[in-house]
């Protein structure tokens, strides 16, 4: 039958997310097909798998003998620069090399750059180099080229590779041209950079802990202007944030079970504040089942608890830090989720707890709700300037605050801003999961095979 006519029969579909299949067992999820009514449509297998080329970081370092002199009073001060072809035909700088003064014998510091801005995994791909003469008025002179492939440079591994620099206008003008000088590939190697998938393939556990902030600047609940206020027709700006977050965080949860608490209230029996009580009121046991549970045990404390004061993160973070102290091999990660209105009372015990936290396996996600200036949470997130405390200063960045007023779609458009939300809540995650990993020289487990 030609090509054209081929009858397509719709046999089902299916819905999933790509946190669902990268969170499975060995990263394989298998789903009931669904669609034609009244009919077992059978079953769909999902592999996810990474693009394992892409991902080699090469070190390499280069030295040049006999350059071409161009400046007129001493030698040349020659640079390197790496271009990487383009599929039409076109080259893009992928690195430049420091310069190194008033030599024709440069020898370059070795440098680290991605296969994939090399060559972008293709290791027959051409790789062209310029070699130039560095001036101060940025109109540097050109020496000449050669041009090789990630493949060839990767058998220096054995043996030192040495290519011509060639100027093809001196080569068409002088007869008796040879080159314009050599340049030695000294040294060339390969590892592998692990993935945040990798380290959830290999059996890291994802931990995921929500601390809500219950403090009476919020507004009674009881109240439409308030923080907390359910009304029938809508979530309230905590719920919603909660459910955005928590939907993404439970897929790479492997148990989805999540430990809540509430910060800032008087709590029954007697009263007291409190600055960790569990939302289902279950001290031994503070987790709830799925994001649904942590929304129900939140919307019953509601009922439960006196708003009141001061706003504390010590304690929560304290809480959780000391659970990811007690294994620190790379096989469980946290991540504490606090929303809060931002108006924070213990900075100083906050950050000394953050710098505490920063040499543990943990994160912290600080989502801000209402109309507040978020000035110490954005110092908290230490994205512009590294947290420091008493003069100990962050080992990483761990924090990652986002404002929810920034989502809040004037065009009504939820789905859509939650989804943004979520993306930004969770980005930095996966970084911050392989700078502790990388600090602690823990690569991932592999993961068993069939």
């Amino acid at each position: 039958m030609p090509h054209g006519d081929w009858q397509k029969d719709f046999l089902g579909q299916a819905f999933v997310a790509l946190g669902e299949v990268i969170g499975s067992q060995r990263g394989r999820l298998e789903r009931p097909l669904t669609g034609v009514p009244g009919k077992r449509c059978g079953t769909i297998l999902l592999l996810a798998e990474e693009l394992s080329n892409c991902r080699d970081i090469v070190t390499m370092q280069l030295c040049a003998n006999k350059l071409d002199k161009k400046d007129f009073f001493g030698k040349s001060d020659p640079f390197l620069v790496f271009y990487r072809s383009n599929e039409d035909g076109t080259f893009t700088i992928c690195h430049k090399t420091e310069v190194v003064k008033n030599t024709l014998n440069p020898v370059w510091q070795p440098f680290t750059i991605p296969v994939r801005a090399l060559c972008n995994g293709d290791y027959d791909r051409t790789v062209k180099i310029d070699v130039y003469d560095w001036d101060r008025d940025g109109s540097h002179d050109f020496i000449g080229e050669f041009a090789t492939s990630y493949r060839e440079l990767s058998r220096a591994q054995s043996q030192f590779t040495v290519y011509e620099v060639l100027n093809p206008r001196k080569k068409c003008k002088k007869k008796k041209y040879v080159n314009s000088g050599t340049v030695t590939l000294l040294s060339f190697s390969v590892e592998s950079e692990f993935t945040f998938v990798d380290y959830i393939r290999g059996g890291t556990q994802l931990n995921f802990t929500v601390a809500i902030d219950f403090t009476a600047s919020n507004g009674l609940p009881s109240q439409p202007t308030s923080l907390h206020y359910v009304s029938p027709y809508q979530l309230s700006a905590y719920a919603l944030a909660l459910k955005a977050v928590g939907e993404i965080i439970q897929d790479y949860d492997s148990d989805k079970l999540f430990p809540a608490y509430g910060f800032g209230a008087k709590v029954p029996p007697d009263g007291k504040i409190s600055h960790q009580f569990p939302l289902n009121n279950n001290v031994e046991n503070p987790s709830c089942a799925g994001i649904e549970g942590v929304l129900e045990s939140y919307l019953q404390s509601l009922r439960t608890v006196q708003l009141y004061g001061p706003t504390n993160f010590a304690p929560v973070i304290n809480q959780v830090a000391g659970i990811a102290a007690q294994v620190t091999d790379g096989s469980q990660y946290h991540v504490l989720l606090i929303i809060t209105d931002g108006v924070i009372s213990d900075m100083l015990q906050t950050k000394e707890a953050i710098v505490t936290a920063s040499s543990l396996p943990m994160s912290i996600i600080i989502v801000g709700v209402g109309p507040a200036e978020f000035e110490a949470m954005e110092e908290l997130d230490g994205d512009e300037v590294r947290l420091s405390s008493r003069g100990r200063y962050a080992e990483r960045d761990i924090v990652q605050f986002v404002p929810f007023r920034d989502y809040v779609d004037d065009s009504g458009n939820q789905v859509l801003s939650m989804a943004r939300l979520a993306k930004d809540v969770l980005a930095e995650i996966p970084e911050q999961l392989l700078s502790y990993m990388k600090t602690r020289d823990i690569k991932p487990r592999r993961a068993d095979p069939e």
